[in-house]
């Protein structure tokens, strides 16, 4: 029986909108498609290992985007991590940049980033994107070996802050939701939580001052998106990682700082909470997420959902916060996607692309 057919108030339905999928081709495969009508995600990101050119691209986001209207009646986010450097999945002939290290030590840092920017979401919201999982504003401290080296502005929270404000203003004026990344900041560890579980022994005063400086520009900026980090922060909180701790993400981010906009978890599947979803999805949740990434694994979706309806039906609460945070997904899609073609024009991706 297909739960979010049946469940009269819609709150499995709602559900299902915090979940950000990934796929396994390039292409919309079975399981994909099932998932979709099943579950209702309300979002998809894309790797490498979907894209292969411009039209193949637009050809899938044009599939998932009429899957997703056909079976819950809304389009999904469409996310891609386009940092440019070391992490960018579009590849020519869209357009390459080199990156967040070398565009901050350029002649003219704000004209690079604002290029960048522009022309990548041109590029991105020309193939049907609207989601772009950057700009990166970690803040490298200069006594350790960063993970994050290359991909950040460097160790000035002030550049920082100016260039990630440059790109979220950018992105966004030109309808691609920007996500600023990792929060509270992991520019001081060596552990990469991809791998394991960073702990950030850093004092209080030196978060806020330092590494949540540029997250709280960004704020000032509107920024739409903000993603956390897996990172366990000893000075606020000594057991739980930023992703799954009510404090730093209710009490710090939405409430010290006036975050109204999205939280979105890093991947769920990192070697840092490996093992520990659909719990790890359930806390976030309950600490003031509203997105959750799960990039890889969708019986791993599955499951999470499954648990997520399971706690629905006996936690008002935890009911509560679900209707909460579908209504700002449900806010941000209505902005970003007003003047989304529903159907890709493939004639003029290709004349823009090849001549």
């Amino acid at each position: 029986m297909n739960t979010i057919k049946t469940n009269a108030d819609n709150i499995f339905k709602a559900a299902g909108s915090l979940i950000m999928t990934g796929l396994p081709e390039y292409d919309v495969d079975t399981d994909t498609e099932q998932l979709i009508m099943e579950y209702a995600p309300g979002g998809v990101i894309l790797f490498s290992r979907n894209i292969k050119s411009p039209e193949q691209v637009a050809e899938l986001i044009n599939n998932l985007q009429q899957l997703s209207l056909k079976y819950n009646g809304c389009n999904l986010f469409i996310a891609v991590d386009q940092e440019g450097g070391p992490v960018a999945r579009l590849k020519a002939p869209f357009r390459e940049f080199p990156g967040n290290e070398i565009m901050s030590k350029s002649s003219d840092p704000v004209k690079s980033c604002e290029e960048f920017a522009k022309i990548t979401a041109c590029e991105m919201k020309l193939v049907g994107f609207n989601m772009n999982m950057a700009p990166v504003l970690d803040v490298l401290d200069k006594n350790t070996d960063a993970v994050l080296a290359g991909r950040t502005f460097g160790s000035d929270p002030n550049l920082i802050a100016i260039l990630g404000r440059v790109i979220i203003r950018t992105l966004q004026d030109n309808g691609i939701i920007a996500v600023a990344k990792h929060f509270p900041g992991l520019g001081a560890t060596s552990v990469d939580p991809h791998k394991d579980l960073p702990l950030m022994e850093i004092s209080e005063q030196e978060l806020e001052s330092a590494h949540i400086y540029p997250f709280a520009q960004a704020i000032e900026e509107k920024v739409s998106g903000i993603m956390t980090s897996h990172g366990v922060y000893s000075a606020f909180d000594s057991v739980n990682p930023a992703t799954t701790s009510p404090y730093i993400l209710t009490e710090i981010l939405r409430k010290k700082y006036s975050y109204g906009g999205l939280i979105l978890t890093d991947d769920l599947e990192m070697g840092a909470i490996k093992g520990k979803c659909p719990e790890a999805a359930i806390a976030s949740v309950e600490a003031g997420a509203d997105i959750l990434l799960i990039c890889k694994n969708q019986s791993l979706v599955k499951e999470t959902v499954e648990a997520i309806y399971s706690r629905l039906e006996t936690d008002t609460d935890f009911a509560e916060k679900i209707r909460t945070s579908s209504e700002r997904i449900r806010i941000t899609k209505e902005y970003f996607n007003k003047n989304q073609r529903v159907v890709l024009d493939l004639s003029a991706i290709k004349k823009y692309f090849y001549g």
